[in-house]
């Protein structure tokens, strides 16, 4: 029989894989060694999309230096950077260098993290992180949880679990409750799940952009007069749009005297709880009897990497698991080595599942609580400094202050004219992605565009961000002329 070609099996030769391996290491150790000297996002080349469109597929093989060469030249120079130390807009995700290997790893050995047997040391580890992060919450032994892809999916799945253990699956007439600057994730989950849209009740925020717990028990007791049943609270822990922490200690207490589910989406705030004094704006997140915590968000993972920690781990399995023949030898081995069954398939959405806990534990072995500590509470700071430079550039109206890492404005045009800042504050980000230095998104409050800056990059420094704000400013005024030149009547 002769020799098979490695490429029959699909693999490289040993010194193929040396070389395209350490050529791939040398372009991230370069990348992460330049990040600040990039620019921050890319103009849109319609060639380049074109030509990627209309590649045929490939009935026989390239060498792996031209595929890499055609990442580099048509995917790489077309992303924006997200984990760029000047990039303030959406939620950044900064990541870090150990989670790459990590994920490298993961990838690299096909590590299955769903079967007790087939991954003990995976299931260990997962188990142990989990417990980490339910530690720093504070919830109470007999909690549990699990990594998922990301927020969508570990809201989707703690409303889920709320579903199965509150309502049984009869979600006829049932209610659940959030502010209306919750996240779309919820409204998108209950729809997956079933529940009608006129199921989910938006409860319009405060002035701080708060669920009120008045105007909510309100709601409760008009819908429960008109024979609906109540059966959860979906609270956020840093809002999207600004940052805001609905408050939780009174939404727990609710919930007790009404007997309903508090379902917590702390993807981008619960990693507040990783520092002293902020924590107490966290105040009551331990309560929560579902909550999700993105750690590609605040703890500087590579995506995607979400957890949902869950009050009662055993809710877990009353919502997810079913059986099959052939995985009964799986349950019965992990019920003999740990006493309990530790089967990741039977504790979300996922049978086949990535090895996500692997980043997060080799990145907080290598840098340790205390760096990741450090790194949460300098984004704090920056936010409170952004705040401070835009106050004093005179050109700025702070909407809602520093919070969570993120601060919002608007434009302040020389004439007050709302409808001039309006137009300004609503096309700013366009004009700073075209200029690539630093980029920051904006959003709606009130009914009016505002702009946000979000610092949660530990690798942003202060000048970062007053090289921003005056950039900005530039911008915007050049905004204003052209504005006032094509309406003279105004």
């Amino acid at each position: 029989m002769r020799d098979v070609n490695p490429r029959d099996q699909i693999k490289l030769s040993a010194e193929e894989m040396r070389e395209m391996g350490y050529r791939i290491i040398d372009m991230l150790v370069d990348y992460n060694g330049a990040q600040a000297q990039f620019p921050v996002t890319r103009a849109l080349d319609h060639v380049t999309f074109d030509e990627i469109l209309s590649e045929p597929l490939p009935e026989r093989g390239s060498s792996w230096e031209d595929v890499l060469e055609q990442f580099e030249r048509q995917v790489l120079s077309t992303i924006d950077h997200l984990d760029h130390p000047r990039f303030f807009a959406y939620i950044p995700s900064s990541s870090n260098f150990v989670g790459a290997m990590a994920d490298t790893l993961a990838s690299g050995y096909n590590i299955f993290n769903a079967l007790y047997p087939l991954g003990t040391g995976a299931a260990q580890v997962e188990r142990l992180t989990i417990g980490w992060l339910l530690q720093l919450v504070g919830m109470p032994a007999g909690a549990g949880g699990l990594f998922v892809s990301g927020g969508s999916v570990a809201n989707l799945s703690g409303l889920a679990v709320a579903r199965e253990v509150l309502l049984k699956g009869d979600m006829r007439d049932a209610v659940i409750y959030c502010s209306d600057q919750a996240h779309f994730v919820i409204s998108r989950g209950l729809r997956i799940l079933g529940f009608a849209p006129e199921q989910l009740r938006e409860i319009h925020a405060d002035k701080d952009f708060r669920l009120p717990v008045a105007d909510l028990e309100a709601a409760i007791a008009e819908d429960r007069a008109a024979g609906k049943r109540p059966f959860c609270i979906a609270a956020t822990a840093g809002t999207t749009n600004t940052g805001a922490v609905d408050p939780l200690n009174a939404l727990a207490d609710l919930c007790e005297r009404e007997s309903l589910w508090l379902h917590v989406d702390g993807a981008y705030g619960t990693s507040a709880c990783l520092t002293e004094h902020r924590k107490m704006e966290l105040a009551g997140i331990d309560r929560a009897h579902t909550l999700t915590w993105d750690a590609h968000k605040w703890m500087f993972q590579p995506v995607e990497c979400s957890a949902l920690l869950v009050r009662d781990r055993h809710w877990l399995g009353e919502t997810f698991k079913d059986s099959a023949h052939f995985l009964s030898d799986a349950e019965d081995h992990s019920k003999q080595e740990v006493g309990e069954e530790m089967n990741y398939m039977y504790q979300g959405i996922q049978l086949t599942r990535y090895f996500r806990a692997l980043k997060f534990w080799m990145s907080l072995k290598v840098f340790g609580l205390r760096a990741m500590r450090q790194a949460v509470e300098r984004g704090f700071k920056l936010a409170e400094l952004a705040e401070s430079l835009l106050r004093d550039a005179g050109q700025w109206e702070i909407v809602t202050s520093a919070q969570m890492a993120i601060v919002t404005f608007r434009y302040k045009p020389s004439n007050s004219d709302d409808l001039l800042a309006d137009a300004v504050t609503d096309a700013l980000p366009g004009a700073m992605a075209a200029n690539s230095f630093a980029f920051a998104s904006s959003t709606m409050l009130l009914g009016r565009p505002v702009m946000r800056l979000v610092t949660n990059n530990p690798r942003t420094t202060p000048s970062d961000l007053r090289q921003t704000v005056t950039l900005m400013g530039r911008l915007a005024a050049d905004l204003e002329r052209r504005q006032n030149a094509s309406s003279p009547a105004r």
